[in-house]
């Protein structure tokens, strides 16, 4: 198993996973939502507020899922995947910092920045997962995907950790409040993001362009997103894995994006919910690495599985559950399944789509994720504003887990395997 992870590519491809997640914990999952509710939104109505994150969040996931197949392909055609990451990266980084300057109050300009800032964040994630070709063959993409999520799990666990320990002695390292330590921390994520990318530019290489930069770049990718389209339309496979991927997805992401909301709209304090992240953190780690043995050993669909089945179990105690404890056991199964998911999904599909065209087809497997992320925060938030009850938000997510892994029951790996072969 060494020779899998112990190779410069896979390490620097696996890095970006190690760099980009402070963003995911910190800003996303942690920070932002608390920021929001009780600073920048300071003075709204608790389900108020969940709507205008939920819509943030959804602003975002169409932006990005309307782009994704359009830059894969011209990403494909022009051989310009890492200038892609790179453009999306920076702009990830440069909003990620930004929000340390919003004033009190000020929830549009720090919804703004938030919406461009996952726009940079999942843009990116695009030409990062279909570079996972560029570095392994497609019978170990199952571990190297789960050892690029478990990389993401401690990185994004350290400097979480660090944060919260900001917030919760800001003395202790200078500051004068927790306010303080928070807006450093949205600055620490952005540089942590910067410096740890770096190795993936410098190490992963791709294949050499097919076609030219610039208008005809663009032109051909038009041309690339069509026909592809029309493969995937025509792909049997592909396209199930597809439909039932964004159904099991949607409650997946909407989990992260909106489990901070949803505990402080049931009256949980936000410390409870910081270490109850940090749990998910430091359990996912070693957690992705045991799915992508898993998947090896009994195939990627049954990990995934097993991992929608505990988050039915999830979603159910959820909107019963009333103590802290019960929030952290919660985070802590979280973390078991959370990561195995995310990354047997990411290898299973690298293996249904042919190699040259893995930037457009994982163009349109953002896509999908983007509009899974649309719609889950975008139902969660209207249940909880119509009946005036986020308990009874949770309960939604069931029925995309439930949807999802029926779909996905009827994906033929081998057949699809044997057809991308063939294009």
């Amino acid at each position: 198993m060494r020779d899998r992870v112990l190779n410069s590519g896979v390490i620097a491809w696996s890095m970006y996973d190690f760099a980009n997640s402070a963003f995911a914990t910190t800003v996303m999952a942690g920070f932002f939502p608390i920021f929001f509710k009780q600073y920048w939104s300071l003075g709204t109505d608790v389900t108020t507020s969940t709507f205008y994150l939920g819509l943030a969040n959804s602003v975002a996931g169409i932006v990005v899922a309307a782009a994704s197949p359009l830059l894969g392909a011209i990403a494909d055609t022009g051989g310009n995947r890492r200038k892609f990451l790179l453009f999306f990266t920076m702009m990830g980084i440069v909003m990620t910092g930004a929000l340390s300057l919003v004033a009190q109050g000020d929830w549009p300009f720090a919804a703004a920045l938030f919406v461009i800032a996952i726009i940079g964040f999942s843009g990116a994630n695009t030409f990062y997962d279909s570079l996972i070709l560029c570095v392994t063959r497609p019978s170990r993409a199952d571990f190297v995907s789960a050892f690029g999520y478990a990389l993401g799990y401690l990185g994004g666990g350290i400097l979480f950790a660090l944060n919260v320990a900001m917030t919760q002695s800001p003395q202790f390292f200078g500051l004068s409040d927790a306010g303080e330590a928070v807006r450093w921390s949205f600055l620490m994520v952005a540089v942590w993001w910067a410096v740890f990318a770096i190795p993936l530019f410098v190490f992963v290489r791709e294949p050499a362009a097919t076609g030219a930069p610039g208008r005809d770049a663009i032109a051909g990718g038009l041309r690339q997103m069509a026909a592809t389209f029309r493969h995937i339309r025509s792909l049997r496979v592909v396209a199930l894995f597809l439909a039932g991927y964004w159904l099991y997805i949607d409650g997946v992401g909407t989990i992260i994006s909106m489990a901070v909301d949803y505990g402080l709209s049931i009256g949980f304090d936000s410390g409870t919910l910081i270490v109850a992240l940090l749990i998910t953190q430091l359990v996912g780690f070693p957690a992705a690495i045991a799915f992508g043995v898993i998947g090896e050993r009994y195939g990627a669909k049954s990990g995934i599985f097993a991992g929608i089945a505990v988050y039915i179990g999830v979603v159910v105690w959820a909107y019963q559950m009333n103590t802290a404890e019960e929030f952290y056991v919660l985070a802590a199964i979280i973390g078991l399944v959370q990561g195995g998911v995310q990354s047997l999904s990411r290898s299973l599909y690298s293996r249904l789509i042919p190699t040259d065209k893995s930037a457009e087809f994982f163009g349109f497997y953002n896509m999908i994720g983007k509009f899974a992320t649309f719609l889950g925060p975008a139902v969660m938030g209207s249940v909880s504003l119509v009946t005036g009850n986020p308990r009874y938000s949770i309960l939604s997510l069931i029925a995309f887990f439930v949807a999802g892994a029926v779909i996905l029951y009827f994906v033929d790996e081998r057949e699809g395997q044997r057809v991308a072969q063939r294009l």
